[in-house]
C-alpha cells in the first residue's frame, strides 16, 4: 500500500511539474508572438529578455544590429543603455557611502574643488541622486544638443562647461530630471577614488557580477557584437546622429546586453554589491517616485497591483527600458537600436501577459500609412484616408511626434503648403499641445502669412508660458 501511494504521489507531482512547465512554454510563446507583431509593424528592433520567478523564459534578438550588412540582433548584442546607466552610477555612489568615503549629506564642494562654490556648497549628493538638486539639465539646451554633442571633453570640462548654470530652483524643493546631476556624481566618483569612472565600474560591479559584455561605450574602440544606432523616418531607417560618448558620461554612456542585465537584476536581490539596508535606501522613492537611479511605484496591471522598479533611456539611435517586479523576482529588459521605438507599450503588454492579464495588441501608425498614400496618390488622398481612420483606435495610433516630423520633412523640402496641412492635422489631433501650434506658426511664418503665424504662436505661448523661442518670434512679429 505504501509503495502504491508513493507511486501515485510521484505521478501527481510529475503532472504538476509538467503542467507548470508547459504553461511557462505557452506563455513564452505568447510573448514571442506578441513581440514579433511589434517588429512586423516597425515599432521594435532589438533584443528582449523576460524572466519569471527568477528564471529566464525568453531571451532573443529581433531585426538587425547592423542594417547595411544584415547582421541580426541576438541576446548577446551590445546596445547603448542611455539613462539606464544611471542605476550603475547610483550603485557606485552607495558603495562609496558604505565605505565612508562619501556622505549622502555631503555637498558637491566637499568633493569637487573645481565646481562653482555658490551652488556646490548648497547641493547634496542625495539631491543629485534623486533629481532634486535644481541643477540645470544640460540636455535641455538646444545649443548643446545641436552643436556640442560632437565635442570630446574631459570630465572637468564637461562639468564646468555644461553642468554649472544657475539653479532652476532651490535644492530639495522640487523634482526635475537632470543628466547634469548624474554627470557630477560620476565626477565625484573619480575625485574620491582617484580612478576613472569606467575602471571603478568594472572593478566594483561588472567583474564581481561576471558582466563580461558590459562597459563604457567609447566611439573609437572596436567592440565585438556592438549594435549600430538608427532613426526611423517616413522614408525608412537612417543612421542616427553622432554623439561623442564623453558627453553623456556617467549619466548615459554605458553599453550592455539583455543577458548581462539579467545578471544585474538578480544581483539586486542579494548583498553581493551592497548591504540589504543600502539596497532599501536605493529603492526608497522620494519626490515623483524617484529613488537612487530608479523610478519606484505601485502600478496596475489588469486587476493586479504590483510594485515596479524601472528606468528607461534614450540616446541617439537607441532606446531602452528595464522593468523589475521584485515581489515575484520577474524582470523585462528591452534594448532597441533605433531611437523612436514603441518599447514602453511593448513592455507594459509583456508584463500583462506575464501576469495573465488582458493586454493591448500593437497598432499600426496611421501617419506611416498616410505617408505611403501621399507618395502614391498625393496629399488630398492621404489626408482623406487619415480622416477616415483617425477614430479607429483598435487598429491605428496617431503620435504627435510622427505627424510633426512629417510636417518638418515637408517644410525642409520647401513643400510649405503641404507642411501646413500636416501641422493643421496635428492641431486637430492634439489641441492641448503647445508644440503643435508652435510648428504650425513656424510653417505660416515661412509661407509669409504673418497673421496666422502670430495667432498660432500666441496659442503656443498661452499653453506653454515657458516657450521662450515662441515669445521671441511673437515679439518680433508684433513689433513689425
Amino acid at each position: 500500500m505504501i509503495r502504491i501511494f508513493l507511486k501515485k504521489a510521484s505521478v501527481f507531482l510529475f503532472l504538476i511539474l509538467f503542467t507548470s512547465q508547459a504553461f511557462t512554454q505557452d506563455k513564452s510563446q505568447i510573448i514571442e508572438d506578441h513581440i514579433k507583431k511589434y517588429y512586423d509593424y516597425g515599432q521594435f528592433n532589438g533584443s528582449i529578455l523576460v524572466s519569471e520567478n527568477g528564471k529566464v523564459i525568453l531571451s532573443k534578438g529581433y531585426g538587425l544590429a547592423e542594417m547595411e550588412w544584415k547582421i541580426p540582433n541576438t541576446s548577446d548584442t551590445k546596445f547603448r543603455l542611455a539613462s539606464v546607466s544611471k542605476q550603475f552610477t547610483a550603485m557606485l555612489i552607495m558603495q562609496l557611502v558604505e565605505k565612508g568615503q562619501i556622505s549622502l549629506d555631503g555637498k558637491i564642494s566637499d568633493y569637487l574643488p573645481y565646481y562653482r562654490k555658490d551652488i556646490g556648497e548648497k547641493v547634496t549628493v542625495q539631491q543629485l541622486l534623486t533629481h532634486t538638486s535644481g541643477i540645470y539639465n544640460y540636455t535641455n539646451d538646444p545649443e548643446v544638443m545641436q552643436n556640442r554633442v560632437r565635442d570630446n571633453m574631459s570630465v572637468e570640462e564637461l562639468v564646468v562647461n555644461l553642468c554649472s548654470k544657475e539653479l532652476d530652483f532651490e535644492p530639495g524643493t522640487k523634482y526635475n530630471y537632470s543628466n547634469s546631476g548624474y554627470v557630477i556624481l560620476g565626477a565625484i566618483i573619480e575625485e574620491v577614488t582617484g580612478k576613472k569612472y569606467e575602471d571603478v565600474l568594472k572593478e566594483n560591479i561588472f567583474i564581481p557580477l561576471k558582466m563580461t559584455n558590459s562597459g563604457y561605450d567609447h566611439n573609437s574602440e572596436i567592440i565585438e557584437n556592438r549594435a549600430s544606432g538608427y532613426d526611423k523616418t517616413m522614408e525608412g531607417f537612417i543612421h542616427s546622429r553622432y554623439i561623442d560618448m564623453s558627453i553623456p558620461f556617467s549619466a548615459g554612456a554605458l553599453y550592455s546586453t539583455v543577458n548581462d542585465m539579467f545578471l544585474w537584476d538578480q544581483a539586486l536581490y542579494t548583498d553581493k554589491l551592497v548591504s540589504k539596508e543600502t539596497l532599501q535606501q536605493i529603492f526608497t522613492p522620494h519626490l515623483e517616485d524617484y529613488g537612487f537611479g530608479w523610478h519606484i511605484s505601485d502600478v496596475e496591471i489588469g486587476n493586479l497591483k504590483k510594485n515596479l522598479i524601472t528606468h528607461s533611456g534614450g540616446i541617439f539611435g537607441f532606446n531602452t527600458i528595464i522593468m523589475r517586479f521584485p515581489e515575484d523576482n520577474s524582470c523585462i529588459v528591452i534594448l532597441n537600436n533605433y531611437s523612436n521605438g514603441n518599447i514602453r507599450n511593448l513592455g507594459n503588454s509583456i508584463a500583462a501577459i506575464l501576469y495573465d492579464q488582458d493586454y493591448s495588441q500593437p497598432k499600426r501608425s496611421l501617419t506611416e500609412e498616410m505617408f505611403k498614400t501621399y507618395k502614391e496618390k498625393g496629399l488630398t488622398e492621404a489626408i482623406s484616408e487619415f480622416n477616415q481612420h483617425k477614430d479607429n483606435k483598435e487598429e491605428y495610433f496617431v503620435a504627435e511626434g510622427e505627424l510633426n516630423n512629417l510636417g518638418y520633412n515637408l517644410l525642409g523640402n520647401n513643400k510649405t503648403d503641404e507642411a501646413i496641412e500636416i501641422f493643421k492635422l496635428n492641431v486637430v489631433m492634439f489641441p492641448e499641445s503647445a508644440n503643435v501650434y508652435d510648428s504650425l506658426g513656424e510653417a505660416y511664418l515661412k509661407n509669409g502669412n504673418n497673421e496666422q503665424a502670430i495667432a498660432n504662436y500666441k496659442k503656443s505661448v498661452e499653453l506653454n508660458p515657458e516657450n521662450q523661442n515662441g515669445k521671441k518670434i511673437l515679439s518680433d512679429l508684433q513689433n513689425k
